[in-house]
Parts: structure tokens; sequence; C-alpha cells
């Protein structure tokens, strides 16, 4: 069976159509706020205008190069740049096995900025080569092919762009994807303003284009510039917003993604962002020193966690205390001293504490409604038909007198002696999306649209039956991408 594609129109009768299988439609939506019957809700996207997408015809998607297009920036995502010592000058992530003399731990403390070791991103992953007889797995590359092929762009450096740097080229932003997403928004917006000084263009601007949590940093970087967040409550500027056009989000967890809680309660979840096999032992131990992988907590708004019944729970997921209480903390894993020196023990709690504040007011910046008028256009492209993890179940383990929290459908048995099915979790705790990334949170489904739009209003939509990382492998998503860069 082929690719399905759904799409939604809400016409002035709010009527939902659902068109076959194996054809890709884009066409004109507008929203008017009516609920959709929960077993449709494939896309809950509020007034949300695709003209761009319904200009083009399926003849189109055969792009032919044209010349004289805006520059693109490819911005992987978290796991997604390799990383180097730059020491000895080897590899030490992706590698297979994991390095002897090499770890994948940043240092910890309070001083976030601080916390820095000898690794250095060189460049995104394109492939994967597993062994020698197996062919190579494509991770970025078949994005980069199509962009060199049919989309008529050729790869620059940001050191050595080029006579031509401005137009029909794209540059590639590698970043070491543990650290603070702020920080490597600023790196961006510092090379993007050295690149138009090279090429003697204070005008050009660039389109984006992002995937995962790319998009998160590319979001920052367009609202705030060059800057950090601001003291009390953050109001966008847009500085950045000069140097860029159009944003391209592919499976961006906009509203994050209860599989980040994950990797921080069991570790190798982390690698459902980038597809990679064979993974080396990433552990939670590993993810607690990585300050990202906590600003992809969702928001509290959008955070879904249920008792045993299925109840809400009113939970603060940045607040410290809350991850005491349900055993969340690192802490409390028996493995703890084991994994952690004496001196990084003490300083466990106060950098946690510190990183978590840090990742409340990351959300907090990108969700600022009080800046000026949106400057860019937002462009989203997900998946809509796997089944995505999106919320947990928290049961009480009377035996261990300790919390376990759910967040893999499982069979369980409540508190009263009644069984719960796999099936029936299953049902609360999944929603469709790429299978990393729900569709509510790449679209902010938990706020108004009229609120979300103060920040992040959205010019066009996509969505197509891929997973996450194949998002940019597809083919007819490539195509579609390169004629709107070509706009």
């Amino acid at each position: 069976m082929g690719k399905r594609e759904s799409f939604h129109r809400a016409d002035q009768s709010d009527r939902i159509s659902q068109f076959p299988h194996r054809k890709v439609i884009y066409s004109l939506v507008r929203h008017n706020g009516a609920k959709i019957m929960k077993f449709l809700r494939l896309v809950l996207f509020s007034s949300i205008i695709f003209v761009a997408f319904a200009s083009l015809s399926p003849a189109q998607t055969a792009v032919k190069p044209a010349t004289g297009k805006a520059p693109v920036i490819v911005i992987p995502g978290i796991t997604g740049s390799t990383l180097y010592n730059k020491k000895t000058n080897k590899e030490v992530w992706f590698k297979l096995t994991r390095p002897k003399d090499d770890d994948i731990r940043l240092p910890i403390s309070p001083d976030l900025g601080k916390n820095r070791d000898l690794l250095e991103p060189r460049d995104i992953i394109r492939g994967v080569k597993i062994a020698s007889f197996l062919p190579e797995i494509e991770i970025y590359e078949r994005l980069i092919f199509s962009m060199e092929g049919s989309g008529g762009y050729r790869e620059g450096t940001w050191e050595e762009p080029g006579e031509k740097g401005y137009e029909d080229t794209f540059y590639v932003f590698p970043y070491d994807w543990r650290r603070d997403n702020v920080e490597n928004a600023r790196i961006l917006i510092n090379k993007i303003e050295k690149l138009k000084a090279k090429l003697r263009r204070p005008n050009l601007k660039f389109n984006i284009v992002a995937h995962s949590m790319g998009g998160l940093i590319a979001r920052y970087a367009a609202m705030y510039g060059d800057a950090d967040i601001p003291p009390g409550t953050p109001v966008a500027t847009w500085a950045g917003a000069k140097h860029l056009d159009k944003i391209f989000l592919l499976g961006t967890p906009n509203d994050g993604s209860i599989l980040a809680l994950r990797a921080n309660l069991g570790g190798a979840s982390l690698t459902s962002f980038v597809s990679i096999p064979a993974i080396q032992n990433f552990t939670r131990y590993d993810a607690f020193t990585a300050p990202s992988l906590l600003q992809m907590l969702p928001s509290n708004e959008g955070l879904t966690i249920y008792d045993e019944n299925f109840k809400r729970l009113p939970i603060d997921i940045y607040d410290p205390n809350t991850w005491d209480e349900y055993d969340w903390s690192v802490w409390k894993d028996p493995g703890f001293e084991r994994e952690f020196s004496p001196v990084e023990q003490k300083l466990a709690r106060p950098y946690f504490i510190a990183a978590l504040d840090r990742a409340k007011r990351f959300q907090e910046a990108l969700r600022s409604a009080r800046g000026v008028k949106v400057p860019v256009s937002f462009f989203v492209i997900g998946g809509d038909c796997k089944d995505t993890t999106n919320a947990a179940v928290l049961l009480w383990d009377e035996k261990r007198s300790h919390w376990e929290t759910v967040i893999r459908p499982k069979a369980f048995v409540r508190s009263d002696g009644t069984r719960v099915t796999e099936a029936e979790v299953k049902a609360r705790l999944t929603y469709k999306g790429d299978g990393t990334v729900a569709l509510k949170s790449l679209v902010i489904d938990s706020m108004p649209q009229e609120e979300r739009d103060k920040f992040m209003p959205i010019s066009g939509g996509m969505f197509q039956c891929e997973d996450h990382t194949k998002l940019v492998t597809s083919g007819e998503i490539q195509q579609k991408l390169l004629a709107l860069l070509k706009q």
C-alpha cells in the first residue's frame, strides 16, 4: 500500500473533507474553531492558510532548477551533527561504539555557559556506514542531493562562500546539540552576519530549512537575534528577522515532546529524534548533562500526564520538586553514585535547577506574544499517520514505594485490581504524528490559534504519512519544498 496523505479543509460550513490515498493535496484552509470529531483529529490547525501549497499543482513537483534563488540554511535536529575532539581530531559522535578516551557527557555546574569540553561540531550527519557489506544509511544526505540536483543549489561554506554565495547556494549549520539552544541560535546569527559581510550584501535574506530541534533554534534566532533571553517577561524583538525570509519547520516539537522526559528517565530514546541504528550507549546520565534536552520538554499547557484512572494531573514539569516527588531525579537512580564523581554529585542538583529554569525561560521566550508584528513566514511540515507518544501515566508501586512513569504504552493493573489493557493505554498516550513529534505539538494546539499567531503565524503546512527522519528524505516533500524555496 502506498503512502497516505491527509488534508483537511474547513469551509464556510466548517465541513471536513478527507481525500483518497496516494494523492498529494494542498489547498486553502481556514478553520473557525469548530471541534473535530476525535477519530478525525489529525490536524487542529485553526485559521491556517495553505495558499502557498495550493498554488503548486502535481505537475510542478518536478522542479526545474532556477537561478537567482535566495540562499538557504539547513539546520539538523538533535544528534544530527558530528562532534569531534578538537585536540585529538577524533570523531566522537557519531560512532557505533562509545570511545574509551572521550565522553559525550558535558561537565555540570550551575554556570551553564562554562560547562564545556573538547568536543566541537564539524558537519551535519549526512549518512552512517554500519558495515562494509551494508549500504550507507542516509540521514541528511538525500536532502543535500535533492538541493544540488533538482533544486539547482550548490553547497557553500561559511568561511569561503564563493563569488555568488548570495544566490543559488545553501549552507549547513552543524552545532553542538547537547548545549543550550539559545547559545546555538546566537552562534547562527553571528555566522549569518559574518557571511553577509563577506558577500557585501547587507540586505541579504536567507531561507531556513530546519529539522526537529533545529526549528527551535531557528525560531529563537529570528525572534531575538544575537541576544540572550531577556530578564523578566520576554518580549520578542524579531532582531534576527532582518536576516530571514521563510522558515520551514520539519517535525519541530514546537510544544515539546514527552520523549524528552523519557530520555531523561531512560536515555536512549533521544535517538528517536534522529533515526540512527545501533546507537552507542546513550544513557540517562548522558542526557542529564545536556541542557538542550530539557528545552524540548512539553510546555505545562501541552503536558498531559494521567493518574491510573486517566485523570489529567496538574503537574509543573519545570518545578525541580516535581522531579523529586515522582522519582524522576537522576540522583534517585541506583547508579547515580557510580556514574558521577563526589564533586559532580554535589553539583548535580544546583546544575539541574539552573538547567530546568533555563528550559522554562526558553519556552517562555519562544511564546512571547507581546513583541512587534511577526516579520517572517513560517511553514510547518509533519507526519500525520503514525502513532506518536504524547502523554504519560503515573502509577504508584506499593511494593517498591516508588512512582513508575509509563510513557511506552503497556498494560497495567490499577490499585483496585482493575486491569487496563495495552490498547486502552495506547489510545490515551498516543496521537497522530510522525512517530516522534505529535502533530498537535508541531502546530502548538495547546493554545488558541489567535494567541499562537502572535509569535508563530503559519503561512502554509504540508502533512504526509512519514516517519520523523524521513521528513527530510521524502522525495515528494523535497520537491514541494524546493518549489516553495524558489518563490
